[in-house]
C-alpha cells in the first residue's frame, strides 16, 4: 500500500490517531467492502476499491472526539468512511443552538463535501462511540485521479450518491420541521 505522507488532522487532533492500513489488513478489507456496497451507475470492482483503500489511512478516535468543526476552513482536506462506531452530525442554526441532523454509523461517509470543494466544514461531527474510519485526503484523491482515473471517477460517483442521499434526508427533515412549525403557529404557540 502506498504511504499517505500527509496526516489527516481532525478538529480535535490530539485525540485522533492515523496509521497505515498495513497494520490492520482486516479493516482494509472492511473498507473495500463498504466502498463496493453503494449501488451506483458504475459500481466499483474489488480491484478499484483496493486501489482507493491504498490511498487511505486508518483513523481512530475515542468517544467524544470532535472530528469536524462547522465552519473550519483549515482542516477541510479529508473525508472519513466510517468502519466502526457512530458519529453525531449537528449544524448550528443560532449562536447557542445546534440542530441534530443525523447519527451515522459504519458505511457512512463524512466530510466529503469539504474535501472535494475546499469550503469550510458544514457541520459538527462528534464521535458518539469509539470510531475507526478510513480517511482519504485531497492529496490521496489527486493521486488516485492521476494513477487510477476510472476508480477515481467511480469513487466520485459514490460520494455524489452519499451526498444526494443525505440531502434528500435533510429535505425530509425540513418538511417535518415546517409541518411542526405550522402546527405550533395554528395553536398560537
Amino acid at each position: 500500500m502506498s504511504e499517505n505522507t500527509q496526516p489527516m488532522p481532525a478538529a480535535d487532533a490530539g485525540s485522533t490517531r492515523t496509521r497505515n492500513f498495513d497494520e490492520n489488513p482486516a479493516l482494509a478489507a472492511v473498507a473495500v467492502q463498504m466502498l463496493r456496497a453503494p449501488r451506483t451507475l458504475l459500481p466499483l470492482t474489488a480491484d478499484e476499491a483496493h486501489q482507493i483503500v491504498r490511498q487511505m489511512r486508518l483513523v481512530s478516535a475515542p468517544r467524544g472526539t470532535l472530528l469536524f468543526r462547522e465552519g473550519d476552513e483549515s482542516r477541510s482536506n479529508h473525508m472519513l468512511l466510517l468502519l466502526e462506531g457512530e458519529v453525531s452530525v449537528e449544524a448550528a442554526v443560532a449562536a447557542a443552538a445546534a440542530v441534530p441532523i443525523s447519527v451515522l454509523g459504519p458505511g457512512s461517509v463524512i466530510g466529503e463535501m469539504a474535501m472535494i470543494d475546499g469550503a469550510p466544514r458544514s457541520a459538527n461531527c462528534t464521535a458518539m462511540a469509539n470510531v475507526l474510519a478510513a480517511g482519504l485526503s485531497r492529496q490521496g484523491l489527486e493521486r488516485l485521479l492521476q494513477e487510477q482515473p476510472l476508480a477515481a471517477a467511480k469513487l466520485l460517483l459514490v460520494l455524489a450518491q452519499f451526498t444526494a442521499e443525505r440531502l434528500r434526508a435533510l429535505g425530509q427533515q425540513l418538511q417535518i420541521y415546517a409541518q411542526l412549525n405550522d402546527q405550533l403557529q395554528q395553536r398560537g404557540i
